[in-house]
C-alpha cells in the first residue's frame, strides 16, 4: 500500500521558536528566535519528518502579523536549501480573504510545497456556497496552475470547516490545486468517510496521531501533528510499515500512549516547547499571549510523565 500523493508523509506542526525580548516596559513582549530555525529543522528531519507546516495552530499562526510570518518563512527556506528533499507547508488561512491571499502568494513565491489553509473561521454560518466562493478567490488569486493547497478542517476550534459536499465541489472545480485536507476533527467515522469518497484522489492528514494507522488504512496520505514536534519517529514508523502492509501497531499503541500523556496538559504550543527544552536541549521558547507558560510545579509533572 504505498501511498504516491506527493504530499504524502509525516509532517510536524511545528512550534514557532520565540525568545524574550529585551526588558523595555512591556510585559510578555517575545521575538521571533530566527536564529534556532536551522536546529529545529534538522532536528525534525533527522527523526523522521518529511516535513514541517509553520503557523499552524500549534505554530500560533494568528498571533503573528504578516511581516513575522514572511521573515520566518524566508530563513526556513534558506534552511532548507541544506535538508534535500524536506518539505515546507505554510499556514496562511485568515478570516481576511485578501490576506489570506497575499500570505499563500507569498508562500508560492519563496518555493513553499503547499499552503494549509483554514476557512475564514470568524465567519461561523458561512454556506457551503460562501466557502467555494472564498477559496475560488484564494485559488485563482494566489495559487499557480500547479500549486497545492491543503484545507484545516478544525470545526471544534474555528469553528467552521468543510463539507463532504464542499471538499467534492473544490476538488472537482480545481483538481490539481486543491490537493486535500488536514483533518483535525478528531472524527474516526469522518476517516473512514473521507477514504470511502474519496479513496486517494483527496490528500487527507490526519491531525490525530492516535488515528494515524487507521486514517492510513482509509486512504489517508499521512499526518500533520503537533506531538510529531516530539514523537515523529514512532510516527514515521507507522507510516512505513502501513505503506509497507506491515502491521503498525506496536508503534500505533505507543504513540496513543503518550498522546494520552500530552492531552492532560493544553494547550499544546507551551507544552512541546517544554518538552523540546527539558528532553532535546533547545533553548526555553515563550509563547505569545493569550497563551501562558507552564507553571513550575506542572512542568515538573510533565516531564517527569513523560520520561517514564
Amino acid at each position: 500500500m504505498k501511498s504516491q500523493h506527493p504530499l504524502a508523509g509525516v509532517y510536524a506542526a511545528a512550534v514557532t521558536p520565540l525568545r524574550k525580548a529585551a526588558p523595555n516596559g512591556e510585559k510578555n513582549n517575545s521575538t521571533l528566535d530566527l536564529e534556532s530555525v536551522p536546529a529545529l529543522l534538522e532536528f525534525f528531519a533527522s527523526r523522521g519528518c518529511h516535513g514541517i507546516v509553520l503557523f499552524g495552530t500549534t505554530g500560533e499562526g494568528p498571533s503573528f502579523s504578516p511581516a513575522e510570518r514572511e521573515a520566518l518563512m524566508r530563513v526556513a527556506c534558506e534552511v532548507r536549501e541544506q535538508l534535500p528533499g524536506f518539505r515546507l507547508l505554510a499556514g496562511t488561512g485568515t478570516p481576511s480573504l485578501s490576506e489570506t491571499i497575499e500570505l499563500t502568494k507569498l508562500a508560492f513565491d519563496l518555493g513553499y510545497d503547499a499552503a494549509l489553509i483554514l476557512p475564514p473561521y470568524y465567519f461561523r454560518k458561512a454556506t457551503d456556497d460562501g466557502l467555494f466562493n472564498w477559496f475560488s478567490e484564494v485559488i485563482n488569486k494566489a495559487v499557480p496552475s500547479n500549486g497545492q493547497i491543503l484545507g484545516y478542517h478544525f470545526p471544534n476550534v474555528a469553528g467552521i470547516g468543510f463539507s463532504i459536499d464542499l471538499l467534492a465541489r473544490l476538488k472537482d472545480a480545481f483538481p490539481i490545486q486543491f490537493a486535500g485536507i488536514k483533518d483535525s476533527s478528531h472524527d474516526a467515522e469522518l476517516a473512514r468517510a473521507l477514504g470511502e469518497t474519496f479513496g486517494a484522489d483527496l490528500a487527507v492528514f490526519t491531525g490525530t496521531d492516535s488515528y494515524l494507522q487507521m486514517a492510513m488504512e482509509n486512504k489517508a496520505a499521512g499526518c500533520i501533528t503537533a506531538p510529531a514536534n516530539i514523537l515523529s519517529p514512532d510516527l514515521r514508523e507507522i507510516w512505513d510499515l502501513t505503506n509497507e502492509g506491515k502491521d503498525a501497531r506496536e508503534a500505533q499503541v505507543r504513540i496513543e500512549q503518550q498522546r494520552d500523556i500530552l492531552d492532560k496538559y493544553p494547550p499544546f504550543p507551551p507544552t512541546l516547547k517544554v518538552l523540546l527544552h527539558r528532553l532535546h536541549g533547545f533553548p526555553r521558547w515563550s509563547v505569545k499571549p493569550p497563551l501562558v507558560e507552564i507553571r513550575p510545579e506542572i512542568e515538573e509533572k510533565l516531564v517527569s510523565e513523560f520520561r517514564n
